[in-house]
């Protein structure tokens, strides 16, 4: 399970040094560091070298950018722009602990904030690596044509997953491919971003999900069939093209040959990475020959328990919020408390007990008092930096196993092999069940539904404490009354999204898409602020706030023959 193309990270390092493209102040002016020439890239080892270092940047963490960037700007997981930008999760730690997080948290973005031009750098120079693993495939003579399509193919599925990276988080950019980028002209990557560039994201990923495989053997790290047709489907649905993304996602279920995992922590482990439910993971590697760990998770760097017999004495980050907590009640049945689930709080420290039926899901995802955290200890005031700045709660997903340190993780776990899952079989379920609410079966989509909800109502998978009962008491049902209202069943899906991805960086977009980020952050922070002091007064403006701002460097940079081709999103 291990050769898989972490053996494509061990090599990041020769990359970066021989033939990997650098981002300088100019927007986009990227140039290969020329140690190894032109005609030495230009055959099937060059390409796959190049090849290599398009799929590293998948992780966001740039390693040649300065430290005016922290890994955890463009990470994959989107823990700050997906997460805490919505109702999932605070910034956590402390109030003076990198600050310009909390402004992106409160809505207070400006478009001179170091995160969004790293997000915007790491996206940009993914699409940079891709386009000349295109052009350089295009020179080589020593591959076959079935070669050359299945590079390009990869290429052009990582090129559709940056640009479709940088329309969701900033709308109006601009589409880069190989027939105008050229690594030694910078006015080749200063392009206007007056288009929507969805149609360009769908070509690169029809050509892809027509060209790759179904799988790879031993190398589960490589774009196949089925994750450029879920990525493809993806984009449909933040377009609301459901008739388009439908007959995909369907042919994922009936021919991919992926199938549930019976624990829905499995899908958040080390030793479960690249599982059967998995689509497509973005592979993390340590000990493997790169310094301090650099191919580990180090997106996720600061988003561990502070200390109390945690994983570590840094940083405290990304701690859950009691809305989300809350979220995971359920009625005597084992359903979701779809209107009423926000009147009461689920207490969160050591004083407190809750008798309350909950989602099992919940201890899989947040660390509480009382509960085992992993296989740690068991969570404590300890293990949060200051509770009355941000709350009760530790994140969970993320964080290794106590057991796999060592064997999976660097002697830092912080960074260890914890794969992200970008997409797996889950998330197909659930956009059928979207698509079959809005234009199909709503029986259908209650199908879909109980399908995720019957994992999870597995009790070999609940957390136990050390005695062996439950760590709380879990209640999870099924939808078993048929649905005919088309408004509760949209309700019960978006609710089901939440559930199953909380605190993995899709909330927030999510919101956007479904076109309700305004009304439900606002009612959000009505409540929570008077649990979070610092959310007083803060609001979210709608028309504004669904995109973050473009930086302004990059539009400063883009300026082509005397006029500044990038234009910035209204409000900012």
């Amino acid at each position: 399970m291990k050769n898989k193309i972490n053996k494509f990270l061990m090599l990041t390092i020769i990359l970066v040094t021989m033939a990997t493209v650098s981002c300088n102040d100019d927007f986009l002016d990227v140039t290969p560091l020329g140690v190894l020439s032109e005609p030495t890239l230009s055959n099937k080892a060059g390409v796959d070298l190049i090849l290599i270092g398009a799929y590293s940047l998948l992780d966001g963490v740039q390693t040649n950018v300065g430290s005016a960037f922290g890994d955890w700007h463009g990470s994959a997981d989107n823990w700050v722009y997906g997460s805490v930008a919505s109702d999932d999760a605070y910034k956590g730690t402390n109030a003076g602990d990198q600050p310009e997080i909390t402004v992106i948290e409160t809505y207070n973005s400006t478009a001179d904030l170091s995160h969004f031009r790293g997000k915007w750098r790491a996206v940009y120079d993914g699409i940079a690596r891709a386009n000349d693993v295109i052009q350089f495939t295009a020179k080589a003579t020593d591959m076959t044509e079935a070669e050359k399509t299945s590079v390009i193919a990869q290429a052009r599925f990582l090129r559709g997953h940056y640009h479709f990276e940088a329309r969701k988080m900033f709308n109006k950019v601009p589409y880069i491919d190989d027939k105008i980028y050229n690594a030694n002209d910078p006015s080749t990557t200063k392009i206007p971003n007056d288009k929507d560039i969805y149609p360009n994201i769908e070509e690169d990923l029809k050509f892809a999900y027509a060209n790759l495989p179904n799988r790879w053997a031993g190398s589960p790290g490589r774009a196949t069939k089925w994750a450029a047709g879920a990525m493809l489907a993806k984009a449909y649905m933040f377009q609301n093209k459901f008739a388009d993304a439908k007959p995909i996602l369907e042919a994922i279920i009936s021919q991919g040959g992926y199938r549930l995992v019976a624990n829905y922590h499995d899908n958040h482990r080390s030793a479960t990475n690249n599982n059967t439910e998995s689509i497509f993971e973005i592979q993390f590697s340590v000990n493997d020959g790169a310094a301090i760990g650099n191919n580990g998770n180090r997106g996720n760097t600061l988003n561990y328990p502070i200390g109390g017999g945690a994983i570590t004495t840094c940083c405290g980050f990304f701690q859950p919020t009691q809305n989300l907590v809350n979220a995971f009640k359920t009625d005597a049945n084992g359903l979701p408390l779809l209107d009423t689930w926000n009147e009461s709080d689920v207490p969160g420290d050591n004083s407190q007990t809750y008798a309350g039926p909950l989602d099992p899901r919940l201890d899989h995802t947040v660390g509480r008092d009382g509960v085992p955290y992993l296989d740690w200890s068991i969570h404590t005031l300890g293990y949060i930096r200051d509770r009355a700045y941000a709350g009760p709660y530790s994140p969970k997903k993320s964080s290794p196993y106590k057991s796999e340190v060592g064997s999976t993780t660097f002697s830092n776990p912080r960074q260890n092999t914890n794969n992200f899952r970008m997409i797996r079989l889950s998330h197909v379920y659930l956009w059928l069940a979207e698509v079959e609410t809005e234009i199909g079966s709503l029986e259908k989509a209650r199908e879909y539904v109980n399908l995720i909800r019957s994992r999870s109502a597995n009790p070999a998978s609940w957390v136990k404490l050390p005695n062996g009962s439950n760590a709380a008491n879990y209640v999870i049902g099924l939808y078993n009354t048929p649905w005919t209202d088309k408004a509760v069943a949209r309700k019960a899906v978006r609710f089901e999204h939440r559930l199953e991805f909380a605190m993995e960086g899709n909330r927030f977009f999510d919101l956007v898409r479904w076109g309700v980020a305004a009304e439900t952050l606002n009612e959000y922070i009505r409540v929570e602020q008077n649990k979070r002091a610092y959310l007083r007064g803060v609001s979210f403006s709608k028309g504004k706030h669904e995109y973050y701002p473009i930086p302004n460097q990059e539009i400063l940079n883009s300026k082509l023959d005397g006029k500044i081709t990038l234009q910035q999103n209204p409000g900012y």
